[in-house]
């Protein structure tokens, strides 16, 4: 006989800087994934619009603020656009594999160079070794991690450009964190790479989604998640198909606004 489920508890974090939009603070509400049903419990959680950090689920809970929205790519109707078909053509002969989630040197390094050129004043830039493994290696899910090489040469493996945490959930595949050499010159676009390629493995898994966490309007380092159509995003009748108008940029009071 299998355990009883319990209903997780929930916790709430204190407010801190909102590192997407000035002057706004955040707040997260966030449970335990462990025991026999995280995996069940992690795609329940990730329906409604929470994510998973190691051995934790989360979701914004901001006051005032709705910014931050969950989205997700209904994979089997996507189409790549002229852009997007460029760039699978430019890349078509990386070398990509998926590995069982552990954490390799090699990864770790091309992470610190991506954090150094995308992020460099981030919450990861003082992530150490030890950081990067528990961030790959603690998952109670199904989870693996997809890298990206250029073609192996003299039959050694060729360099690592890209990679990808990823879970593999019930209706999708969550892209828990991808990084990439953001200053190879004859690699652009290796971030949107990704995202095509999670795609095309949903499809091939006969999963419908791809969870890329969440858009924040007005946030222009989340602007680009929004350029693999169709694409659903979560509201409080559920997920709808996003349209132009959910592009509308509107304006956020600033927190002194709200709290005057």
């Amino acid at each position: 006989m299998s355990a009883p489920f319990r209903f997780p508890r929930f916790f709430v974090t204190s407010p801190s800087p909102c590192p997407y939009l000035p002057g706004r603070l955040e707040r997260k509400v966030f449970t335990e994934l462990n025991g026999p049903h995280a995996s069940e419990l992690n795609d329940a959680l990730g329906r409604i619009g929470f994510r998973r950090s190691q051995s934790v689920a989360y979701r914004p809970s901001c006051a005032g603020c709705s910014a931050c929205v969950s989205v997700r790519v209904v994979a089997d109707d996507f189409r790549a656009n002229a852009t997007q078909r460029k760039l699978i053509r430019r890349h078509s002969d990386l070398d990509i594999s998926a590995c069982k989630a552990w954490a390799t040197d090699e990864q770790f390094d091309l992470l610190r160079r991506y954090l150094a050129s995308r992020h460099p004043g981030g919450g990861m830039a003082g992530m150490d070794e030890g950081d990067y493994a528990d961030m790959i290696e603690q998952s109670p899910v199904n989870s693996f991690v997809v890298e990206y090489r250029e073609p192996s040469v003299d039959g050694r493996r060729g360099r690592l450009v890209g990679a990808c945490l990823t879970d593999q959930q019930a209706d999708g595949l969550s892209m828990i964190y991808s990084f990439f050499d953001a200053a190879h010159e004859d690699r652009p676009g290796l971030g949107n790479l990704i995202i095509i390629d999670h795609i095309r493995r949903a499809r091939a898994l006969g999963l419908p989604y791809v969870y890329l966490g969440y858009w924040v309007k007005g946030s222009d380092r989340m602007a680009y998640k929004t350029r693999y159509r169709p694409i659903e995003v979560l509201g409080p009748s559920g997920w709808t198909v996003m349209s132009d108008t959910d592009l509308t940029p509107t304006r956020l009071p600033a927190l002194a606004d709200e709290l005057a």
